[in-house]
Parts: structure tokens; C-alpha cells; sequence
């Protein structure tokens, strides 16, 4: 029996308070109770410096994932091997090769939406600029981009109701659509593209197999999910900052600072999990071996005692402590990726719009753990 097993709860994540208002909620319990234990989640680390405790010791506080992930559910040695050899996919060359293409895909992006008019930011600008992005930087088919949007949706689905039957589906459609690819550039023998390389990689003398691209890719293809939402949290405080959009049009140079202080302040992503190896203390609670750690991404990056003024947007802010893309050796690996999409998205919306409004004066429904992002977000353009 672990200390789980009969812990009380000092909050419920599930409950409708929390899920309506999750930043506000998750800066509430920082100040409450920053190490809490809960049925659902076990334990949550709401402040800045104790996630970074954890990041930066990663022989306590391991990786952990329901699913074979490459390298994101290795720890030590073997981690750092394949994350060298994966580094390079993500490197500021390929970046540069793969702008262009992202570009061509966000003018025809926002080519296509009728000006003036109102439109779905979410479904019409953030989701195709995000997903299409991906498709290409993968080799794949364009028409690709909505299955694997739908997959998107339906997996954070199955994680917050704790599906375990839609969750085995959605695996076996994540394995079918990059198998599917896989197979389409092994019947054309396409090499030099992402997934072609991919394809050729040895490790140990042994190529690749489908199983082993399948593991490399989960977290790029789930990552995306995430970028989409950080797309729609930045056009959102653009909407609804009538001088802050000013401001970037008059000034794009300022644009790389505001998508990571805008996300820094409005998080795409809750949380990510890390297990314990031996006893730990943390913030004054012992946390026994073998207890599953949850560490709140969206609360730190809001902690007073890392930022001042944290709930505020200041683009001249210093970013090193921003947790955006996590910390320590699981630093996310696509993250260079993830800026270029955000970058070059606002760069075209701007240089494509005269103003971006919100449509609506009501409240706007966000997404719940383990998203932070907008279910739709209806602006208005011209």
C-alpha cells in the first residue's frame, strides 16, 4: 500500500469550480497549499521553484508515460542518447528549410476566411496553421492535417474522463496514421524528408522499425494539440488588447517576445507527470518512492515569487525562468518548432488584418485539463 492509498484529498480537480476558471483556481492552491494531494492527479506542484527542484533532478523524479514515447519516457543514459539523435531534426537549419513552407501554409490560411467577418480563431485559423505545419514538416499529405486534428481532440478527451476504452482507440488510430505514412513513403521510397529519415535511422546496428517511429513521433503529433492551443491563447489576448495588438503591428520585431509572454501567463498545457524513485520532500511533505508527480506548468509560470506582476503581459520581461517548454533534460525537444509556428502565425494575421476583435462580449469556453486553451474563439477580422 502506497501513502496514495489513503492520503486525503486537499482539492478535487474535477470540480466545476476549478475546471471554470483553471489559472485563477491553480494560483489559489499555490498560495494554499503548493504540494496537494488528490485522487485524480496524486500529487500537484503549484509553485515556480519546486518544478524547477524537480527538473533539475531527474535521477529522483523520472519521466513516466502510459505509452512507449522516444525519448520522452526514457530517463538517464538512454535518454540523452536518443534525444542527440533526434536534436538535429529540430535544429535552427531545419528550421529555416521548413519557414517558408509554414508561411505558404498561413497566408493560404488567412487568405481563405472572408474579411470582414467573424470567424472561429480555434477551428479556421489556429488548428489548420498548426496541424497542416506538422504535415508538412513530417513529409506527409496535407489532407492529412484534419485526422489527425480529430485524434487530437478525441485523445484529451479520453485523458480527462479517464476513458480507458475511447483512450485504447485513440491509440490504435495514433499507431494506423503513422503507419499509414510510414507505408506511403516505403511504396514511394521518399529518404529526405522527417519521416523518410526516420525511417532510415539505425540505433545499435538496427534500423528503425514502424514500432520505433511510432514512439518517436507520440509527442511530436500530441505536441501539436498544444501549439494549436497556445495559437489561440495569443490571438485571444490580441482580441481582446486592443493596444498590445497595436503595439506588435507598429513593432513586429516584439512578436518573438510576445508568444512566450503571452503563453507564459495564459499556459496551453496543465501539467506533465513525473514519478518518484526514493522518498522525497518537497516544500516541507514527504512524498514516499513510487508516487506519481504532477508538475502544474500553468501555475509556476504565474508564481509571484518568480515573476513580478505575473498575471500582467510585459514583453520586455526576461524569460529565462519561463517553464513554457519545460526545464532540465526533458526540455521540450520541438520547441523551435512549436516558436516558429507561433511566430510566423501572428506575423500573417497581422500583415493580413487591419483589426482582430473579439465577436462576443460573453464569456468564452475554455478547454479543461489537461488542455488551457479556447473550445472556439469567434473574433472578428478586417
Amino acid at each position: 500500500m502506497t501513502m496514495s492509498d489513503h492520503t486525503p484529498q486537499d482539492w478535487n480537480p474535477r470540480d466545476p469550480a476549478v475546471l471554470a476558471d483553471q489559472l485563477h483556481a491553480y494560483d489559489e492552491l499555490r498560495e494554499r497549499c503548493p504540494v496537494a494531494y488528490s485522487d485524480a492527479m496524486h500529487w500537484s506542484l503549484f509553485c515556480h521553484a519546486d518544478v524547477v527542484a524537480v527538473l533539475d533532478d531527474p535521477d529522483t523524479f523520472i519521466n513516466a508515460s502510459l505509452h512507449r514515447a522516444i525519448p520522452n519516457a526514457m530517463n538517464g543514459a538512454e535518454h540523452t542518447k536518443y534525444r542527440e539523435i533526434l536534436a538535429p531534426y529540430f535544429s535552427a537549419s531545419e528550421m529555416a528549410s521548413i519557414e517558408p513552407k509554414c508561411r505558404e501554409i498561413a497566408t493560404n490560411v488567412m487568405e481563405a476566411i472572408k474579411m470582414p467577418g467573424t470567424t472561429d480563431a480555434v477551428a479556421d485559423i489556429a488548428e489548420p496553421i498548426a496541424f497542416r505545419t506538422m504535415c508538412a514538416f513530417l513529409g506527409w499529405p496535407q489532407t492529412t492535417w484534419e485526422r489527425v486534428r480529430n485524434w487530437s481532440h478525441g485523445n484529451q478527451a479520453a485523458t480527462f474522463h479517464h476513458d480507458h476504452e475511447a483512450a485504447r482507440a485513440i491509440a490504435v488510430e495514433y499507431e494506423a496514421i503513422v503507419t499509414e505514412a510510414i507505408e506511403d513513403h516505403r511504396r514511394q521510397d521518399i529518404r529526405d524528408d522527417v519521416t523518410g529519415r526516420l525511417m532510415m535511422t539505425e540505433v545499435n546496428g538496427h534500423r528503425w522499425s514502424n514500432e520505433d517511429i511510432i514512439a518517436v513521433l507520440r509527442n511530436w503529433i500530441a505536441g501539436h494539440g498544444t501549439v494549436a492551443a497556445a495559437i489561440g491563447i495569443v490571438i485571444a489576448h490580441l482580441a481582446e488588447n486592443q493596444n498590445l495588438q497595436h503595439r506588435l503591428r507598429e513593432q513586429p520585431q516584439l512578436i518573438p517576445a510576445a508568444i512566450n509572454e503571452i503563453p507564459r501567463m495564459d499556459g496551453p498545457l496543465v501539467a506533465n507527470t513525473r514519478v518518484t524513485t526514493r522518498e522525497a520532500t518537497i516544500n516541507g511533505r514527504t512524498i514516499p518512492a513510487g508516487e506519481r508527480i504532477s508538475l502544474m506548468w500553468i501555475a509556476a509560470n504565474r508564481d509571484p515569487r518568480a515573476f513580478n506582476a505575473p498575471d500582467e503581459i510585459h514583453l520586455d520581461r526576461e524569460q529565462q525562468a519561463n517553464l513554457l517548454y519545460g526545464g532540465g533534460i526533458h526540455y521540450c525537444l520541438g520547441a523551435p518548432l512549436a516558436q516558429l509556428e507561433l511566430r510566423v502565425t501572428v506575423e500573417t494575421l497581422l500583415a493580413h488584418t487591419a483589426e482582430i476583435s473579439l465577436a462576443s462580449n460573453e464569456t468564452l469556453e475554455r478547454e479543461t485539463f489537461p488542455g488551457n486553451g479556447f473550445v472556439t474563439l469567434p473574433v472578428r477580422i478586417r
